[in-house]
């Protein structure tokens, strides 16, 4: 099937959408989040294999990233460091993913009760604290992110907002940017709090995180099983307590 791709803004946020033409309104929802210092537009491919399962995919171009690129990004990064420059992008981002939300479900676009995010590394740390900011996201994949920020007050502070979210971690074994240990003791910690919660770690063995091809299509069909299995039910919510 053709996929469409078209350009909008939402408030300051410039959006990627893609969408299959056959496709009704309105469709489930999935918010893609790319990494530091890359764009939406990178992510053509992955869009394209998300919308050709029935998604609307709004990929969102991060503070300073893409369409709104800060040419005084580097010189930031070498004054203060990536972390805290990378994670003030990440909060001003999450705030303004209510409104992106709001915007494609009031044209008719998106589904309200169908909204699901999927972050990259940088896009991995926003995809976790997109729970805290925007309740409607009920299905959640992230991918080579953490959820505890060196400030202390990073979604991991906030286990409850977790509580009813499918969330699926994917780190990498031998990640020297973002060690795995983070999401891991998150998804250990959410577990012990609510053994019913939908919530899924994985750990890619040998993987690194500028990861091999290979690495990175079982990182990508473990985000298609997880939003074929959740991303298309209201509120992201399984058909039976066995799936759980």
């Amino acid at each position: 099937m053709a996929i469409g791709f078209t350009r909008r803004t939402v408030g300051a946020a410039p959006l990627l959408l893609a969408r299959r033409h056959d496709v009704a309104s309105p469709a489930p929802l999935v918010l893609w989040l790319h990494g530091f210092r890359a764009e939406s537009e990178v992510h053509r491919p992955e869009l394209a294999r998300v919308a050709e399962a029935g998604f609307l995919v709004a990929a969102v171009d991060a503070v300073g990233h893409g369409h709104r690129h800060d040419p005084a990004l580097d010189a930031e990064v070498a004054r203060r460091g990536a972390l805290p420059v990378m994670l003030e992008q990440v909060r001003v981002t999450a705030w303004e993913l209510p409104a992106i939300v709001d915007a494609l479900v009031a044209d008719g676009l998106a589904d309200a009760s169908r909204v699901s995010a999927v972050g990259i590394s940088m896009g991995g740390y926003l995809a976790y604290h997109a729970v805290t900011t925007t309740p409607r996201i009920r299905t959640v994949i992230a991918l080579l992110g953490s959820p505890e920020w060196p400030d202390g007050d990073g979604p991991a502070r906030h286990l409850d907002a977790f509580r009813d979210v499918a969330l699926l971690s994917i780190t990498a074994e031998h990640d020297a940017s973002v060690p795995p240990d983070a999401a891991r003791r998150f998804h250990a910690a959410l577990v012990a709090a609510y053994p019913d919660a939908r919530a899924a770690y994985h750990e890619l063995r040998g993987a690194v995180h500028l990861m091999s091809a290979e690495h990175w299509e079982q990182a990508m069909a473990a985000t298609h099983a997880w939003l074929g299995r959740y991303g298309t039910r209201t509120g992201g919510v399984a058909e039976s307590p066995a799936e759980r």
